[in-house]
Parts: C-alpha cells; structure tokens; sequence
C-alpha cells in the first residue's frame, strides 16, 4: 500500500491545494493531508480552523485523511508509514525552493521520497498569501477558494476590522 504525505500551511486551503489534493488521492492509496504548525509563521487562521477548513474541503475523498502536524516532515511520515512526501509545483520558481528540500529531506532519511505534481494552469498563479492579500483590501476571493472558506475568510476579516476600529 503506498501511503503518501501533503504538508501544508493552508492558510487557507486553495482551489490549487485541492487540485493536488485530489490528483494526490489517485496516486496514493492513502493520503494524509497534514495541517502544520510553525510557530514562527504569522497565519491568519488558527490550526484547529485550517483544519477544519481543510477537512471540509477533503470529505469528498475518501482515502485522504487530514491531520494536524508540528512534527519535522520526514519524521511525521515514518511515524504514519508514509514512503512519499507530495508536493505541488506551480512555476519554475517553486522549483528552486522544492529542490533543495527534497535533497535536505532525503539527507534526514533516504527512504522518504517526494512526488511533485504540477498544479494546473489554471491555477498557477494562485497562493494562500496573495488571498490574504486580496481579503484583507476587501477583494472577492469566491474565484480562489470554496464558498465555507470564502465565509471563513470574511468573518476573520470582520473580526480584525472590528478589533482594529475598536483600539
């Protein structure tokens, strides 16, 4: 059984994540679909709301299971029997970034591989930051993101604007 390993920030989850996601499902028997947390990077939403969002996104598939993940990739992969880590591509760029990591991965443990797939076109250009950025000017993200994360986006938006006016 190949059981492969999608770590993510998702913060949000993207119609791009959910592309990898769902190409992912048919290479994996199973896949894990893990939610990390890095204390050093400033999310918008909180790990139990991404992972939330994230599941929502994922019920459709039935051998994607989302997990929460504070635990160094290659290790988080041993513990759950996961022999491939995913990881999308969007442009040459990514390229770079997703190169070294790969080889820095393999150093820590030869026997997790990464399969990289290319999102598709259509969303080649879309980030979890540059939604952000559009949400936080107010912009429409329905062409970026599910509808439940759409309301997500909204209400946290909400939430700032009102603690900010309320200073």
């Amino acid at each position: 059984m190949k059981t492969g390993f999608y770590p993510g920030s998702f913060d949000p989850i993207t119609f791009g994540h959910i592309d990898i996601i769902s190409r992912g499902s048919q290479l994996f028997d199973h896949l894990y679909v893990a939610v990390s947390f890095n204390p050093n990077k400033k999310t918008l939403f909180t790990p139990d709301e991404r992972l939330e969002m994230v599941r929502e996104c994922c019920r459709n598939f039935p051998n994607v299971e989302v997990i929460k993940s504070n635990k160094l990739t290659v290790k988080h992969c041993l513990e759950l029997g996961a022999s491939h880590i995913l990881r999308g591509l969007r442009a040459v760029t990514d390229y770079d970034y997703e190169f070294q990591l790969t080889n820095f991965n393999r150093k820590i443990d030869s026997r997790i591989d990464t399969v990289f797939l290319m999102t598709e076109g259509q969303f080649s250009y879309l980030s979890s930051s540059s939604v952000r950025e559009l949400a936080e000017f107010g912009g429409d993200v329905s062409a970026f993101v599910p509808e439940h994360v759409k309301r997500a986006i909204e209400k946290k938006m909400a939430d700032i604007t009102f603690k900010k006016s309320a200073k």
